[in-house]
């Protein structure tokens, strides 16, 4: 795990708009390096939000009465963008770096 010491509950006192946010710089580095041909990089950036996808699942909004819509969203996002990045489908991966980046402007 690469994201260790947000695993241990700091991730989860995030604003939900800091961790997409988050997600997103992971997602673009990824597709970066995938445009660049650099597959070695393009999948440590992949696993990295890979990563944060779930530690957002697992400690997102409990008790809030839209988790499961969360919950919904994100797993929808990640087997958009893991189908997308297997398939190096670049209009896809650039749609959905497009979405994520409405969590940086909140910032």
């Amino acid at each position: 795990m690469q994201h260790e010491t947000l695993s241990n509950g700091a991730w989860s006192d995030m604003p939900l708009a800091k961790q997409m946010a988050n997600i997103g710089s992971e997602t673009y580095r990824a597709t970066k390096w995938l445009a660049k041909g650099r597959r070695d990089n393009a999948e440590k950036a992949f696993e990295r939000m890979q990563e944060l996808v779930d530690l957002t699942i697992a400690y997102g909004r409990h008790g809030s009465p839209n988790r499961k819509a969360l919950l919904r969203e994100l797993c929808r996002f990640r087997e958009l963008y893991c189908g997308a990045f297997l398939s190096n489908d670049m209009e896809t991966l650039n749609a959905l770096n497009h979405y994520l980046d409405c969590f940086a402007h909140i910032n």
